[in-house]
């Protein structure tokens, strides 16, 4: 019997080649024989450089940055292709967990950071430049990616702005004259999410409180955006609300898509382009796939969607292995799953759940394969 594993990370807990290396250990403990098979997979979010480093063999390189918060810290990205493209992470720059929950302060928050990183890619040559969006700590639509590539921002006073959330509400004025284009440059948002940039659907209301932000705060931070919004479109005749994906990493996408002009493609559409998974699946029995938590929103771009859709391609039984189940998740058997699982056995707090979820998820791969492997052995 022959399986494919490829999982997202369980964000927070386990990274996706840690996921990976645990299902494998419930799997022979069950039955060494059974060979398996397994992925590095990110979609965009936490994890992606990894991933593409090792599907396609990329070159790390660090950098000196700055995080959501404006304090220096050193981070990395992957050239692959000869390294001619980049591949970048906002997660491992302005990321949702480099900061502890009750120190989170998106108002304060901005993505120059990553502007950063993007030009350093430049300086060493790369024509291609990935940007995988999940995972950001930031709400500022883009506006401190866009300083750091010599954007400048003003109020009605004609006084100088930095570029944080709290400041969209008070943009005037725009200088774009600096403003490095990266002409030449292929720019590619690889995001999972549809979600616009403004309203009960967009960046603010949606991604918000994971970001530190209380409901009486997200009309505020949402008519900021709005502003910015006006202002940008003033600029350069271009609504970043009509982006679908504009929403992303709490704006990013709006601004790399509607000005840097960049194309949006599913992350994890790009991973397997570049990986031989598709071959291993073809002659496998079975494959494996899941993230932290499945809900509703998988159907839409994430990692377990587009396994499950290569695996439909070949016809092979595909179950989803995630750290929980939330709301919705029954619609995910619409796209082919034959099982989708939690591997929380028994009531327990978040930070249990952490703590123990390796030892759940052997436990759960060994439990699940031998409910497969009983059938399969009966139909040889």
């Amino acid at each position: 019997m022959k399986v494919v594993i490829a999982c997202d990370s369980y964000k927070g807990c386990m990274s996706s080649k840690e996921v990976a290396q645990h299902i494998e250990i419930g799997i022979h403990r069950l039955d060494p024989t059974i060979e398996t098979v397994s992925y590095v997979i990110g979609d965009g979010g936490e994890g992606s450089v990894e991933a593409f480093e090792q599907t396609c063999l990329g070159v790390r390189q660090y950098v000196k940055t700055t995080d959501a918060y404006g304090k220096p810290i050193e981070t990395y990205y992957t050239c692959i292709d000869q390294g001619k493209t980049a591949v970048i992470e906002v997660a491992n720059i302005i990321g949702l967990n480099m900061h502890e929950k009750e120190r989170r302060a998106p108002f304060f928050g901005s993505s120059f950071g990553v502007g950063t990183v993007i030009l350093d890619a430049v300086s060493k040559g790369c024509t291609k430049i990935i940007v995988g969006l999940g995972g950001s700590a930031t709400n500022d639509g883009g506006m401190g990616l866009l300083q750091s590539l010599g954007a400048r921002f003003y109020d009605a006073s004609h006084q100088y702005l930095s570029p944080q959330a709290m400041n969209l509400e008070k943009v005037r004025y725009i200088d774009f004259n600096r403003l490095q284009t990266l002409e030449g440059i292929e720019l590619i948002a690889a995001c999972d999410v549809k979600n616009r940039l403004l309203g009960v659907n967009g960046a603010t209301y949606v991604f918000g409180k994971q970001k530190g932000l209380f409901p009486n705060q997200m009309k505020k931070l949402d008519q900021g955006m709005e502003n910015f919004r006006n202002q940008i479109q003033r600029y350069t005749k271009v609504d970043l609300n009509t982006i679908v994906g504009g929403g992303a990493a709490g704006g990013i996408g709006a601004v790399l898509i509607g000005v840097l002009k960049a194309n949006m493609v599913p992350g994890i559409d790009l991973l397997l382009s570049c990986s031989d998974i598709e071959e291993q699946i073809k002659s496998c029995d079975l494959v494996i796939t899941g993230e932290g938590q499945s809900d509703h929103q998988t159907m839409y771009g994430k990692v377990p969607a587009g396994i499950v859709k290569l695996a439909n391609m070949y016809h092979k039984p595909t179950i989803c292995m995630s750290g929980a189940l939330g709301i919705g998740y029954t619609e995910l058997y619409k796209l082919g799953f034959i099982g989708i699982y939690s591997i929380a056995d028994r009531a327990m707090t978040f930070q249990q759940a952490l703590e123990h979820a390796p030892e759940k998820l052997e436990e759960a791969a060994y439990s699940i394969l031998k409910t497969i492997t009983y059938f399969y052995e009966k139909n040889l």
